[in-house]
């Protein structure tokens, strides 16, 4: 079983499988920012890694200013890495999504 950071994570994933979308959690993390030494000081681990879609997703429940934060690593991940898809589904779209399925956002489907 795979282990998630975040409950609204693990319910991501069982709605990709509910649509049989192919997915790998965390698969590669992105330098942002690096010490003089050349080792990197901030870096960016999306979410989930779509294979079929060559695409990355990023989830955020996060309001505030803990998403103003989370925004602006995504815009410094796009500045640095433009030929890397990543989609950022936010915590208005999740809630969205998982209401349309019956779902709290942190609520996990039945395994």
């Amino acid at each position: 079983m795979q282990a998630f950071a975040h409950p609204s994570e693990a319910t991501l994933s069982k709605l990709l499988d509910l649509y049989e979308i192919r997915w790998v959690y965390e698969p590669i993390e992105f330098p942002l920012a690096w010490h003089a030494d050349g080792r990197p000081s901030a870096a960016f681990r999306p979410d989930f890694y779509l294979p079929d879609f060559g695409e990355f997703l990023e989830l955020t429940t996060a309001e505030g200013r803990l998403a103003t934060r989370k925004n602006a690593k995504i815009r410094r991940f796009r500045a640095l890495y433009p030929e890397v898809a990543v989609t950022l589904i936010g915590h208005r779209a999740f809630a969205e999504l998982c209401e349309r399925h019956g779902l709290t956002s942190t609520h996990p489907l039945a395994a």
